[in-house]
């Protein structure tokens, strides 16, 4: 462990600058005029760091954290996640489900409505869902809708919005067949992109999500002001059908996209929550106000096979080798993250009850000497003598920036390889990771529904969330059978061996588990953070 001390004397160097060339104007009077204004009047407003500007409230194409975590309090699909993390009743009061486990007919609320007074009905669900799968609309979310019957045909442009299997019995039932019984239905329903859009208001205006003045709400909040890459504030919606339940009258979102700063802003009082800095971990994170939550996902980074050198597995295994998870997960991102020898977080249990991290064990491990020995064994297969240059990409942040200079540490102490880092805003990073443009990238997964094959889906030919050019057709066939395979212990054993060949391949390498950490203000309650799904602030408190 002491040469974890050498690489924490570099990270502490650089988050000492960072705090020293923070955004200067973050948190200042004028940029909290929204929330100041609202306090003065006695309201409970919340007051949340978004990190940056949403990429987008369309419930089709905003498929990340920063757009989903508000959204999820904007907007409501049939079920909505609960206390225990399980799908409740939401938009849909009941629901039946057929003696095949394939068809799911569903009874809207008569008192759900729109922000606007609109009734939200089962045609708001099927126009959304529509456009979810249309291959014009582009959403990169899309392969979440291929459990409905027709919808990946739909999706790949082979199928039409006619063959899907959702239909409207009247106004307020929606009936839903799907391509196979699929035990975790209901929770990939509480995902955002199966929201639905009230469909008159998107015939008139498409861009109605853009901005606050024009966006309808079904959920707790509305959207009242929305000042592009500063601040949203969110009110109670009054027309919400659970209105009653709702304790705050509003939320007040800032965007600041450091760390640092954001503490700086809590210790002020100028926020209710934030992440603790890696450095103040050991100072904070057992403190009475901090709340620890497990998180489905994995921070990995991925290679990019058709690129060299990475188009040779055991140089690409060697890589990962070389890596010492346990020292990046105490030493560097600390907050109690657990380090990651696999690439299913735990938390997910088979029909025996057993988690599927305890069955296919620790499968990627820091191993120096046999890293030494693959890349040598890669070397001389590819007839390289020297290898070819190498440049390990990241998107800009503080703790990705110390991950990045750890691992380029220990690429080089032990396997004697030398590599660049390159860092970029997110949206060009995300650009140039999905056309293949780096050579070895960092990444991110965070689960869309509770289920293991979640995470294993994206490394099939073609999945928008490879990004690898890893093709395998013994894969593809596994993640196949794991989605539609009935006896649920055989589709496990899918899944099992799934992740072993993803192993043995590597098209990519995990680093660390995730958690949500955050400290909150005193008299702050009932901030829901799920293991998989999306901040809930529906029954939050402010004292």
């Amino acid at each position: 462990m002491k040469k974890g001390l050498l690489y924490l004397m570099g990270v502490l160097v650089f988050l000492v600058l960072a705090a020293c060339t923070a955004k200067e104007s973050a948190g200042t009077e004028e940029e909290n005029g929204a929330a100041n204004e609202k306090k003065a009047e006695g309201e409970k407003i919340l007051q949340l760091n978004n990190g940056e500007e949403p990429t987008s409230f369309d419930p089709a194409i905003g498929f990340d954290n920063v757009s989903w975590n508000a959204l999820n309090n904007l907007m409501e699909g049939l079920t909505r996640l609960g206390e225990d993390h399980t799908p409740q009743p939401a938009v849909a009061e009941e629901w039946e489900v057929s003696e095949d486990g394939t068809t799911y007919t569903f009874q809207l609320r008569e008192d759900a409505n729109w922000s606007n007074g609109d009734p939200v009905v089962a045609e708001d669900f099927i126009y959304a869902w529509e456009r979810l799968l249309n291959p014009e609309t582009g959403s990169s979310a899309g392969f979440l809708g291929y459990f409905i019957k027709g919808g990946e045909a739909f999706n790949s442009g082979e199928g039409s919005a006619d063959d899907l299997g959702i239909t409207a019995v009247d106004e307020k039932t929606l009936k839903v067949e799907l391509e196979n019984p699929t035990g975790f239905f209901l929770h990939v329903l509480t995902n955002p992109a199966f929201f639905p859009v009230n469909h008159k208001v998107a015939e008139e205006n498409p861009e109605w999500h853009a901005e606050a003045e024009s966006f309808v709400a079904n959920g707790p909040f509305k959207l009242e002001s929305w000042e592009h890459d500063n601040e949203m504030m969110f009110t109670k919606n009054e027309e919400y059908w659970d209105v009653d339940n709702v304790r705050l009258d509003g939320v007040h979102w800032v965007m600041v996209n450091d760390i640092n700063t954001e503490y700086q802003m809590f210790e002020r009082g100028e926020l209710d929550s934030a992440e603790i800095p890696a450095e103040l971990s050991d100072q904070v994170i057992d403190g009475d106000n901090v709340q620890i939550v497990d998180q489905g996902g994995l921070e990995f980074y991925r290679f990019n096979v058709t690129e060299e050198p990475f188009q040779n597995a055991k140089i690409r295994k060697a890589f990962a080798l070389a890596v010492d998870q346990e020292n990046i997960a105490e030493y560097v991102v600390k907050n109690k993250v657990k380090p990651a020898h696999g690439f299913v977080s735990p938390g997910f249990t088979n029909p025996s009850g057993e988690d599927f991290r305890d069955v296919n064990g620790e499968i990627v491990s820091f191993d120096p000497e046999e890293a030494k020995k693959l890349l040598e064994e890669g070397m001389q297969e590819e007839g390289y003598e020297e290898l070819p240059k190498v440049t390990l990409s990241y998107n800009t942040e503080n703790v990705n920036k110390d991950v990045a200079e750890t691992i380029q540490g220990m690429l080089s102490e032990n396997i004697g390889v030398d590599v660049e880092l390159e860092n970029t805003e997110w949206n060009v990073f995300l650009e140039d990771q999905k056309a293949l443009k780096h050579q070895l990238s960092r990444s991110s997964f965070l689960y869309d529904y509770a289920d293991p094959v979640n995470f294993l889906e994206s490394f099939i030919t073609g999945s928008y969330m490879n990004r690898t050019g890893w093709s395998n057709e013994t894969y593809d066939e596994l993640i196949v059978n794991a989605k539609s395979e009935a006896d649920e212990a055989k589709r496990w054993e899918y899944m099992y061996e799934a992740e072993k060949m993803l192993a043995e391949e590597m098209p990519l390498f995990p680093i660390r588990y995730y958690n949500q950490v955050e400290v909150l203000q005193e008299g702050v309650t009932n901030i829901l953070r799920h293991p998989v799904g999306y901040l809930d602030l529906k029954h939050a408190d402010k004292q």
